[in-house]
């Protein structure tokens, strides 16, 4: 008999949850879509319709949201094709942007009846405690309606929910009353029904487990008997060996049972204190073997039981659990490489479980150590890349490696050698995927690892190689939208490093290129918004590029194209910071669009209103910075809005104050204090309070770097000093910019003439 929600939609639910709650997210996936409704249920005619057998699939995807700006499209669809939404509560998910934004566009698609909440932590409604606003655990979208066009109100309402918190519903019954509101089913009537089920269920588990606990240690208890017996008795030495040598196989395979589908079976139960106790006995058993007089198979069998029960532990939250089974792993892994120094697969093996080490240690905070553990599962491969170079798998896991390690040494500072870890991952993404050409993810890969090169580079100031980097990503996500047009989340990606590409060739002076580059990413902005009006992050975009097209506009001297173009972003930052406070981002883009306005008033000769909107930049800013005060991103704009105010406050005490404010504000600076837009304004600074000769040594850092900013080159011609073209950097661009990166780039015309464009702090950014 067919089922009609099926046929309506693809997915029986919609997790929707914080990266934070991931460990929940997954055990809440896995318990719904191993659910099997009770047989008595199956086929009931209720207000939602027939019940179903089973409640999967579930659909549950945050790979492609931590650095999107916007719901990736297919998780809008996702969103269209569940037939229940249900969100994990908790303060980390009401913090967070994305889970707001799945949950507005269920409530738009007028089904807000079908959202199930289920609370893992913190305080419902707790923001209107004083004192416990911290704990909120509903998002904005849960707490209040919204009106006929889809925008919150300040009416409240009452999500339905499950309370799994201690001392409240638990984890079991909880999952009982979300599933018995899925089913539309009273919840006494399915848990009278489950926890008969669920006895029948235990006792069975419990008493396989104890068995099989039981038969191992007797079986390995026989084992080490036999081979007491095999030296004893020297004439029966070769039978009791293989007897011993059976009876161990035996055991082991009753492990790898019990580390496998019993395990399986006791997640679906919620059992985690037998899963534990399991994983426990394991461990001693293999604790209890020797790692010699045993054939390579089985070691090689015992090292991937191990790693499992590492990982089994990681995700029960046991960490230091997790990497005693990790490193009992290692060491026969590393004797087992030791033992065949030319067995590439044995080499993978131990690799992937030091780089398991190295996350373990990276969750627990120790940087230095998770660093070595890495390194050192790169050092393994190290014999491999002499005899299997091309190995897709072996570059993979390399490229993986490198990529951890980058990211590492960027987090404990030392960014320079973390630019050579990127560029190991490069070249070993670059093979991996000239093996599977079709293979997007590889070269969405090549791509990143790029992006994050042409990063480093405009960090440290080198324009040149930021320009390539930049480019040759540019090629790559180009090919692919041209591959996949349909794709709007690859279109999104193409629009950014195109806007990244054109704004650093804005940097090293080619102004024409970088308006027409800027100009596209603007256009395809524009269409992909007519697909998705609603999608907050498409108009983020519309702002942003309107914003800073409005500052080219202004510095070639047009100033009412500018202000036209920057009223458009303002109004679209104004409405996006309105629906959401606290996301930081936007604001900073609409103080930036704030500071962008106060320049295109004092050059039309409107001092007055451009000391109101400078300074309610420098406000907004203010707030922001008290949060996160060695934000880079914030420092740069708060450095850039003082120095306009300056520029239009009356009493040039306070002009002077606030740029001796600028000047300070960049001594906050921790990092990248090599950024050519950091040194820029800090040369503005020192010129106009008259420090010429400060300003001397930062200025010729800019011109090695290539650095043409139009508004430092006015600046520079009001103080009369010479600041010709460096001609060694214009023709190091031309020929990176005459280079093909790749097969799909689009036609370029750039040009490095002595037209200039700023790049804002966007370009730092990257996919």
């Amino acid at each position: 008999m067919s089922d009609p929600s099926v046929a309506r939609f693809t997915y029986r639910a919609f997790i929707s949850y914080s990266h934070r709650d991931k460990a929940w997210a997954d055990w809440l996936h896995k318990a719904l879509e191993t659910y099997r409704v009770p047989s008595r249920l199956v086929g009931t005619e209720t207000a939602h319709g027939k019940i179903p057998r089973r409640l999967n699939p579930v659909f549950r995807d945050r790979d492609e949201l931590a650095t999107a700006d916007s719901l990736a499209s297919k998780v809008n669809a996702a969103l269209a094709q569940s037939e229940n939404l249900i969100v994990m509560c908790s303060p980390a998910s009401a913090a967070s942007r994305w889970v707001n934004e799945e949950v507005l566009v269920w409530k738009r698609m007028g089904r807000g009846d079908r959202i199930f909440c289920l609370i893992i932590a913190g305080e419902p409604n707790g923001s209107d405690l004083p004192g416990r606003e911290a704990e909120e655990c509903f998002c904005p979208a849960l707490r209040f309606k919204l009106d006929a066009n889809g925008q919150p109100t300040s009416e409240r309402t009452e999500p339905i929910a499950a309370d799994a918190r201690p001392g409240r519903d638990g984890k079991a019954t909880a999952k009982l009353r979300l599933i018995a509101g899925m089913l539309d089913v009273g919840f006494d009537a399915l848990k009278q029904r489950e926890q008969r089920r669920q006895v029948q269920r235990m006792t069975a588990i419990a008493g396989t487990a104890l068995v099989v606990m039981a038969v191992t240690i007797v079986l390995a208890i026989a084992a080490l008997v036999s081979r007491h017996r095999a030296i004893v008795a020297r004439r029966e030495a070769v039978v009791a060996k293989q007897a011993a040598v059976r009876r161990q196989k035996q055991a082991e395979g009753l492990v790898n049972f019990m580390l496998g589908d019993l395990n399986d079976k006791l997640a679906q139960v919620n059992r985690l204190d037998i899963m534990q106790a399991v994983d426990d006995k394991a461990m001693v058993y293999f604790q209890s073997l020797p790692t010699t007089d045993v054939n390579d198979t089985a070691l090689a069998q015992r090292a991937k039981a191990l790693e499992k029960i590492g990982s089994i532990r990681s995700d029960l939250g046991n960490l230091s659990g997790a990497l005693e089974a990790f490193h009992a792993s290692a060491a026969i892994s590393s004797k087992l490489v030791a033992a065949a120094p030319a067995d590439t697969k044995r080499q993978l093996a131990c690799s992937q479980t030091l780089a398991f080490i190295g996350m373990t240690h990276w969750q627990q905070g120790a940087l230095q150590a998770a660093q070595h553990d890495f390194e050192a599962g790169r050092q393994v491969l190290q014999s491999s890349l002499t005899r299997d170079a091309a190995d897709p798998a072996l570059q993979v896991q390399l490229a993986f490696l490198d990529d951890d390690i980058g990211h590492v040494l960027e987090a404990r500072g030392q960014v320079s050698v973390a630019a050579s870890a990127y560029q190991r991952m490069l070249g070993e993404a670059q093979t991996a995927a000239a093996g599977k050409p079709g293979d997007i993810f590889d070269q969405q890969s090549v791509g990143t690892a790029h992006n994050n090169l042409g990063k480093l580079a405009l960090q440290r100031g080198d324009l040149a190689t930021a320009i390539a980097e930049y480019r040759a990503d540019d090629a790559i996500e180009t090919r692919l939208s041209e591959r996949n047009p349909r794709d709007n989340s690859q279109r999104e990606d193409t629009l950014r490093v195109r806007a990244i590409l054109g704004r650093t060739l804005g940097l090293a002076g080619d102004f024409t290129n970088a308006i027409r580059d800027l100009r596209q990413s603007l256009d395809m902005a524009t269409q992909l918004s007519s697909f998705e009006p609603r999608d907050r992050g498409i108009q983020r975009f519309l702002a942003l590029y309107s914003s800073q097209l409005a500052r080219l506009q202004r510095l070639s001297g047009d100033t009412s194209a500018a202000m036209s173009s920057n009223a458009k972003a303002i109004a679209i930052l104004a409405a996006l910071t309105k629906q959401d406070p606290g996301n930081r981002g936007w604001e900073i883009d609409y103080a930036e669009a704030l500071t962008e306005q106060a320049a295109e008033l004092r050059a039309s000769g409107h001092s007055d209103t451009a000391r109101a909107s400078a300074q309610m930049a420098l406000d907004m800013l203010a707030r922001l910075l008290v949060k996160h005060p060695d934000e880079h991103d914030t420092l740069l704009a708060t450095m850039t809005a003082k120095l306009v105010l300056a520029s239009v406050v009356v009493d040039p005490t306070d002009a002077r104050d606030l740029r001796k404010q600028a000047l300070q504000t960049m001594q906050a600076v921790k990092t990248d204090r090599g950024d050519p837009r950091l040194l820029a304004l800090q040369v503005e600074a020192l010129l106009m309070l008259g420090r010429k000769e400060d300003a001397q040594s930062l200025l010729q850092e800019l011109w090695n770097d290539g650095y043409r900013d139009p508004a430092l080159v006015s600046v520079l011609e009001r103080a009369h000093i010479d600041y010709l073209v460096n001609k060694a950097f214009a023709l190091r661009v031309a020929t990176i910019l005459r280079t093909n990166p790749g097969n799909g780039l689009r036609p370029s015309n750039h040009t490095t003439a002595s037209s200039h464009i700023d790049c804002r702090e966007h370009c730092t950014k990257g996919k």
